[in-house]
């Protein structure tokens, strides 16, 4: 598959930052922003751990 200069994946690093920023800055002024509380922050540091190679699911 051929490398293309499409997208989001392809812009340059900061300018994919400036944009994230810029959503996520919108999302909290409406008031639609997720805020994860400790409970839910945990879970999900968990279930990425399970999801990568640091979760002690590699079968070598």
């Amino acid at each position: 598959m051929a490398n293309s200069n499409r997208g989001f994946a392809s812009m340059d690093p900061k300018k994919q930052r400036d944009i994230a920023r810029k959503g996520g800055k919108a999302s909290h002024e409406k008031g639609t922003a997720h805020e994860f509380n400790t409970k839910e922050a945990k879970e999900a540091g968990r279930k990425g751990g399970k999801a990568s190679s640091g979760g002690g699911n590699q079968s070598r």
